[in-house]
């Protein structure tokens, strides 16, 4: 079953965020963000293969590093809406637009 993972990923993103600020459990936060990588990164080698995955996965997880410091210079929510929604726009525009 092909799912759009532009919303997987942004989920996971937005989701991971708030759940470990709100349960103050980074691991839980940490689970979230795996398990969305993990949907999208299933659906991403069926559609662009490994290529694809690879640079899909590095987009995904540098925005989620690159969130942190970016959260010092523009506040926590709008740093992870940027990395969301850059990592929403790159699988949007290399995987689920094919479909």
């Amino acid at each position: 079953m092909e799912i759009p993972t532009a919303p997987v990923v942004a989920t996971g993103l937005l989701g991971g965020y708030l759940v470990a600020r709100e349960t103050e459990i980074r691991p839980l936060g940490g689970a979230v963000l795996a398990a969305a990588g993990v949907t999208a990164g299933r659906q991403w080698h069926r559609s662009v293969g490994p290529v694809g995955t690879a640079l899909l996965s590095a987009v995904y997880l540098g925005g989620f590093g690159a969130s942190h410091p970016l959260a010092k210079k523009i506040g926590a929510w709008p740093a992870v809406a940027a990395a969301a929604s850059l990592s929403a726009g790159a699988s949007w525009l290399i995987s689920d637009r094919r479909s």
